[in-house]
């Protein structure tokens, strides 16, 4: 079945509408409506994030053809694309709707022998062309259905007779005569003559309608003395340019005509909704509004293009801001400044209150007894958490340092377009604490690699798994009973932040291994330290990384563009 009632219409995705480079809308039905609606989609669709000089004026522009398209062009283009309405008339029992039914392929009209048939007009268009198809009162009167027989850019139409015994019904089919903008008049070989069809064709003459005329149930054996003598009568009313299809007398049947009988008809018909000829009454017009877009167009796609571009230029801009800013945080760790200041304090008041220095080896083993252990772990505690702060300050001193030289580099002397309103903003407090959170999460992390360093090193693989019996983990063992597990795990992290003394101790407990532990762990630091700095333009990246700064972000626009000259 392809006839649906456009009241029960289902949703469906709208058709395609020529967006494929080097279609042509002729190849692809596309109206100047479905060309107007997409550009309408598009321009609403831009975005202009980055501040530019003439962005303001490029957004004003943006928002007045957005006014425009919707308040004026959209709708008459709507209009002027809605199908056209080819009303099929006549007298009673000319067969009007069974040659509706046959030029469709299907029985959508009621046909019949009763008179008048026809009491409800038929209004039929093709499916493609839902988004153009205008309501009005020709359809509030119609019972409405899509099919696919109808040739897109026309609606048939089946209207009640002229000649109607019901005088409703004949001011119905008046009321859809004069919307009509395609006749297409139906009499018999027995009823041409008649005062009716001339007089209905006299109208739409004067109006301006297209007219054509079927002569239906011609007896085949004087149609060409029939259609000649209707011919003559047609120039003699001035419309010798009106098409005239003759039909021959099939005698009684009931159902549609053979199609090779309504094949001139629908070629016709066909030929009258081709895209070539209501492109061309649409573009003569709205010849001055559409001839101004394509400049409209090309103005707002230039201003993407031009966003696009000095979007590359500030990502450029921001990636060689972060190299020196890396290698000072690098080289920052490496100097030992985590173990300036607090830490060296605390590791002083260590080594004069707690002797930690002098801790006794024998043989590379630390002499100590449990108790006093865990005495020494107590004090070790406190410079754990020196370091900790340190790391954490070192790591944050990092972030922001790398914030200034992105902040100089897109605020200097040679910032780059919109660099200056596209800079982070110093002392903003969201990303203060961001950067703060990061740096502890960070610190958190080293802590952790530094306890996995110690179970290594005693062998340990697995918690709670005997540690293995080697001079290596002998010597951990040693260390973690002098120091216990948080006090060594303190060491290790204090000769890595650059200590000297601490290192020299856990030569001393350790050995190479240890040693070998707390440069790891030093170069772990580094690395946290270059992360910060990386961290810092990822919002900036992320504002970049949108749609509207995409490289094809024109592209839209440009399609449009070339769709409109190709219908200007």
């Amino acid at each position: 079945m392809t006839t649906r009632h456009a009241a029960d219409r289902a949703p469906r995705a709208t058709p395609a509408s020529g967006r494929t480079p080097g279609n042509t809308p002729e190849e692809i039905g596309t109206t100047v409506f479905d060309v107007g609606r997409d550009l309408r989609r598009d321009v609403a669709e831009v975005e202009l994030p980055l501040v530019l000089d003439g962005v303001e004026e490029a957004e004003a522009a943006r928002r007045r053809l957005l006014n425009q398209l919707d308040e004026h062009l959209l709708p008459r283009l709507k209009e002027l694309s809605s199908p056209a309405v080819v009303v099929i008339a006549g007298s009673t029992g000319a067969g009007k709707s069974t040659l509706y039914n046959s030029l469709l392929g299907e029985e959508v009209s009621q046909a019949g022998v009763l008179r008048p048939t026809t009491r409800e007009p038929v209004f039929a268009y093709n499916p493609l062309d839902v988004d153009v198809l205008v309501h009005s009162p020709t359809t509030a009167m119609s019972r409405v259905v899509e099919h696919d027989g109808v040739p897109r850019g026309t609606a048939l139409l089946d209207a009640p007779d002229l000649d109607s015994l019901l005088a409703e019904n004949r001011s119905t089919a008046a009321q859809l005569l004069e919307a009509a903008d395609l006749w297409l008049f139906v009499t018999t070989a027995a009823r041409y003559g008649d005062a009716l069809p001339w007089v209905a064709l006299g109208q739409a003459m004067e109006r301006g309608a297209s007219v054509a005329m079927v002569l239906n149930r011609v007896p085949q054996h004087n149609l060409t003395t029939i259609r000649g003598d209707l011919l003559a009568r047609l120039r003699e009313h001035g419309m010798e340019g009106v098409p005239l299809f003759v039909i021959p007398d099939v005698g009684p049947h009931e159902g549609m005509l053979d199609r090779a009988t309504v094949t001139p008809t629908a070629r016709w018909l066909t030929m009258l909704a081709g895209p070539d000829r209501s492109r061309a009454v649409i573009v003569r017009t709205l010849k001055g509004s559409l001839a101004a877009l394509p400049a409209w167009v090309t103005g707002i796609a230039d201003a993407v293009q031009q966003q696009v571009e000095a979007a590359e230029v500030l990502r450029a801009t921001i990636e060689k801001a972060l190299p020196d800013a890396e290698a000072t945080a690098r080289a920052s760790v490496a100097s030992g400044v985590v173990a300036e200041g607090s830490v060296a304090s605390r590791w002083a008041q260590l080594a004069s209150a707690e002797k930690i220095d002098r801790l006794k080896v024998r043989h590379g083993l630390a002499r100590s007894t449990k108790r006093r252990g865990r005495a020494r772990e107590a004090a070790l505690e406190p410079l754990l958490d020196e370091v900790r702060a340190a790391a954490t300050r070192t790591l944050v001193a990092a972030g922001s340092s790398a914030d200034d030289a992105l902040r100089a580099a897109l605020t200097g002397p040679d910032a780059p377009p919109g660099g200056p309103a596209f800079a982070p903003e110093h002392g903003d407090p969201a990303r203060e604490a961001a950067r703060e959170k990061a740096a502890k999460d960070q610190v958190h992390e080293w802590v952790s690699v530094a306890e996995r360093a110690v179970e290594a090193l005693r062998g340990i693989d697995e918690p709670g798994v005997t540690p293995q019996d080697s001079a290596e983990n002998r010597r951990a063992e040693a260390a973690v009973k002098a120091l216990g597990p948080t006090g060594l795990v303190a060491l290790l992290l204090t000769s890595a932040a650059g200590v000297d003394d601490a290192t020299r101790l856990v030569q001393s407990l350790l050995g190479d291994p240890g040693l070998a532990s707390a440069q790891t762990l030093a170069s772990d630091l580094a690395d946290r330290a270059a992360a910060m700095v990386a961290r810092e333009p990822v919002d900036l990246l992320e504002r970049l990384d949108i749609p509207a700064l995409a490289p094809d972000a024109a592209v839209g626009l440009r399609l449009r563009l070339a769709e409109l000259r190709r219908l200007s």
